[in-house]
């Protein structure tokens, strides 16, 4: 369930707990850049992305913010940075902006692009 009636800036700052606050700001810029027909949505309490499909959404703990995609599974993993068994979704651990591989997750992000335009 996708919720668009809430400012996405204003979750950020009052829901996003304050030390996860630039990991996540800096992944809304990632997804800007190499996914700009990306919406913005509150899924499940979360900030997600989706074109067609969901592209990938955050978890924010009290440790991290786990970037997860939803069809990484089909993700060519060059980079070795993505973790999860199921049949779908993989998902990168960040515990701190400074943790953000920004080559690796542009490639997944462009991966996630590629497979939500059924490529």
């Amino acid at each position: 369930m996708a919720t668009t009636d809430i400012d996405i800036d204003e979750y950020v700052s009052t829901k996003v707990l304050e030390q996860h606050r630039d990991t996540v700001t800096r992944l809304r810029a990632l997804m800007r850049k190499h996914a700009p027909e990306a919406r913005e949505a509150i899924m499940y309490g979360s900030l997600a992305w989706r074109q067609d499909k969901v592209l990938a959404i955050t978890s924010v703990s009290k440790a991290q913010v786990t970037f997860a995609f939803e069809r990484g599974a089909q993700f060519e993993d060059a980079h070795g940075l993505l973790d999860g068994v199921g049949k779908k979704t993989r998902h990168v651990k960040l515990k701190t902006a400074g943790a953000i591989n920004e080559s690796a997750l542009a490639d997944y992000i462009a991966q996630a692009v590629r497979l939500d335009q059924g490529g």
